[in-house]
């Protein structure tokens, strides 16, 4: 992985905040990119909110993102654009929290932090035979004490990634590779039969679930975007106009929304499931035929025409607006 191979801490910073909740294939292929776009500290800070979204396209989980541009910011006014080597420090600046300083202290300078994750805790979790559900996630102070105990016996930047790494390619949360594993003659899971019941199945609440749907307009050659409020879910990001789905479609809904006149309007192709952190949306696209252009300025946010393969410069394009126009075919 590319961001194992290096010892700067912006770099080491960028990666740990991609992989909060992001799978390492999808950020591999981001990590790179983005680097390119914004290599240091100072060239995140200069850029916009908006310029940081679009790169952050298709990433997901946006808040991340603003949350790394305003650190970044706050880094450059603080710290003249270096990261600050105590963890202490690190957890100062907006959206770095204990694992993501111990990360970076541990990986670029070499301090013995403690660095527990999602993956370091179920290690430790089944080595010692956590069966309490309370006692496995990463927050359980007993694997930050086991962490430090760890990292004082070595190189705290070998022994920080070893530990991750030992989560995320053996010790994995079904069908572990125990024969592969360097610590399995000490892992009292494997010993008592318990590794497939470690960690115990998370009981989640049902997510709330709201129904869009998402208009589809055209005029000419061009397509409708607007950009989402600024709260909420996808704030600040490009889509269709959303809609909350009526009980009875109707076009004077969506006349009343577009602020002009519509002809007609039928859904169009598979409603669409989309699953964020905390709800579901379920959108159904539907063609709407105005009678005269929409007028860009009478939306309740700013909307803009875009042609087939053209996104907005100035702001993000979320996973949902792309799977809407991939089943559109708008860019063939």
């Amino acid at each position: 992985m590319p961001w194992r191979a290096t010892r700067d801490p912006y770099a080491i910073w960028v990666s740990e905040v991609m992989l909060q909740q992001t799978r390492v294939d999808t950020v591999r292929a981001y990590y790179g990119e983005f680097l390119r776009r914004f290599p240091t500290v100072q060239t995140l800070a200069a850029a916009t909110q908006d310029e940081v979204l679009g790169a952050w396209s298709g990433l997901g989980y946006y808040r991340r993102a603003r949350l790394l541009h305003a650190g970044a910011r706050d880094v450059t006014a603080r710290f003249g654009g270096v990261l600050p080597r105590d963890p202490a420090r690190l957890q100062s600046i907006p959206g770095i929290g204990p694992y993501t300083a111990g990360a970076i202290a541990t990986i670029a300078y070499e301090v013995p932090a403690p660095v527990v994750d999602g993956n370091v805790a179920r290690v430790f979790s089944r080595m010692r035979a956590v069966v309490e559900e309370r006692q496995q996630p990463a927050t359980a102070r007993h694997h930050w004490a086991t962490a430090s105990e760890v990292i004082s016996h070595g190189s705290p930047r070998v022994l920080a990634q070893a530990m991750m790494e030992l989560g995320a390619t053996v010790c994995v949360p079904a069908n572990p590779a125990c024969g592969e594993c360097p610590v399995r003659r000490q892992c009292a899971a494997l010993d008592r039969g318990l590794v497939e019941k470690i960690p115990a199945p998370k009981r989640r609440a049902k997510s709330p679930e709201l129904s869009w749907d998402a208009l589809i307009v055209r005029w000419g050659e061009k397509l409708l975007l607007e950009r989402r409020p600024d709260r909420g879910v996808l704030r600040g990001m490009w889509s269709l106009p959303l809609v909350e789905r009526p009980r009875r479609r109707s076009s004077t809904k969506y006349a009343e929304y577009l602020k002009v006149p519509v002809s007609s309007s039928e859904p169009f192709g598979e409603q669409i499931k989309h699953v964020f952190t905390h709800r579901v949306w379920f959108v159904q696209p539907v063609i709407v035929k105005p009678s005269r252009r929409p007028r860009l300025g009478d939306g309740p946010t700013p909307r803009l025409w875009v042609t087939p393969g053209e996104r907005p410069t100035n702001g993000g394009v979320p996973t949902l607006t792309e799977k809407l126009l991939e089943q559109l075919e708008w860019d063939r």
